[in-house]
């Protein structure tokens, strides 16, 4: 694995988070390859990048501010396909910014190399840990 592997990795991984918290779904967009397949466990499963952004769209845009923080980055290349491993705290916050929910976990991606660069094809989402807060 190269440097720029493993930085390009981390990047889709961020553009992943940037997209939800600043609601930019055309960047968004970018993270998937067109027939991909998320596994969320209880949140859901989306097979397809416009099922993906179709469900974030709906979710996110009624919500307050939200902070996805991607931490802990391990990636494995081989060749053009590649996986990685990151931990993400999110903080989705209800309209208001009163209160709202703070999940963390971890996700397991499996990856391949596009001509537009890296793109995830498979990802699994593994909850840890869910709890509301309360702002102020």
């Amino acid at each position: 694995m190269t440097e720029a592997d493993r930085r390009e990795i981390a990047d889709v991984q961020v553009r992943y988070a940037t997209g939800i918290d600043r609601r930019d779904w055309p960047l968004f967009r970018t993270v998937f390859t067109d027939d991909c397949e998320l596994d969320y466990g209880e949140i859901g499963i989306w097979r397809g990048v416009d099922a993906v952004v179709d469900f974030m769209v709906t979710t996110h845009d009624m919500i307050g501010h939200s902070l996805h923080r991607i931490t802990n980055q391990a990636a494995t290349v081989h060749g053009d396909t590649a996986t990685a491993h990151a931990y993400v705290d999110a903080l989705v916050m209800a309209p208001g910014n009163t209160s709202g929910v703070n999940a963390a976990g971890f996700y397991d991606d499996e990856l391949v190399r596009t001509e537009s660069g890296w793109r995830i094809a498979k990802r699994r989402f593994t909850t840890v840990v869910i709890r509301t807060v309360v702002s102020g």
